[in-house]
């Protein structure tokens, strides 16, 4: 699903040149759960930002589904981020006027799934992904009346109500404690495991990649041996 091809980033920061990524080549398969994990500074941001199609390469390929990723235009990465990809971040990034249904149902806003008489459905679709994370009692609640790992939950179903391909999720326990962020990683592989969704997750916590299928390690823009 995912073919990364000798990837280069590198920033610019006035007249000094800030090499991210060094040269790094992988591949994901479809189904798969993957940790990618790095210290502050290894890359593993920017790496999650090109395999999110947020950012471009300097150089190198990142095919998603084999389409060649630098050869798409800004509308088409629009569509890829709202329908192939569903994010999952550490701040969970929940508008908080908003009630849990219509945090979900967000996405389906965006795809324009929502107008006329799709309201409905799309309605409908925002449940339904709300009650797969046990959340199916919150509708009407906002964020602020949830505990973090519900909110989180809450996230998880926002970036589900797209069905998406892929779930890239950023240090998804990293602001839960231990048990919540337990819940969480259990809910993700179930995820992973029964709808046969990719799942990367992007961690500095070696408990949480150690339940994944594999770990990619990424140390000064380049991924380690072994």
């Amino acid at each position: 699903m995912i073919e990364v091809h000798d990837l280069t980033k590198i920033y610019s920061l006035g007249n000094v040149e800030v090499p991210a990524l060094r040269g790094v080549s992988f591949r994901i398969e479809r189904g798969e759960a993957v940790a990618i994990m790095g210290q502050s500074g290894s890359g593993k941001s920017t790496l999650m930002n090109i395999i999110g199609c947020l950012d471009l390469p300097t150089s190198g390929e990142y095919f998603l589904e084999s389409k060649n990723i630098a050869e798409t235009s800004d509308d088409e990465l629009a569509a890829i981020r709202n329908q192939k990809i569903g994010f999952v971040f550490q701040q969970f990034n929940l508008l908080p006027r908003m009630t849990v249904r219509r945090n979900v149902e967000m996405p389906l806003l965006y795809a324009g799934k929502m107008d006329g008489h799709n309201g409905s459905s799309a309605s409908q679709r925002a449940e339904a992904m709300l009650n797969a994370v046990g959340l199916g009692d919150r509708l009407n609640h906002r964020p602020s009346e949830l505990s973090g790992g519900q909110q989180q939950r809450v996230a998880i179903a926002r970036a589900l109500v797209n069905e998406p391909d892929l779930i890239l999720a950023d240090e998804p326990t990293g602001n839960l404690d231990t048990h919540t962020g337990a819940e969480i990683m259990s809910l993700l592989l179930k995820l992973n495991q029964e709808e046969n969704l990719t799942l990367v997750i992007v961690t500095h916590d070696t408990s949480i990649a150690a339940q994944t299928q594999r770990i990619i390690r990424l140390r000064d823009g380049l991924i380690e041996d072994g």
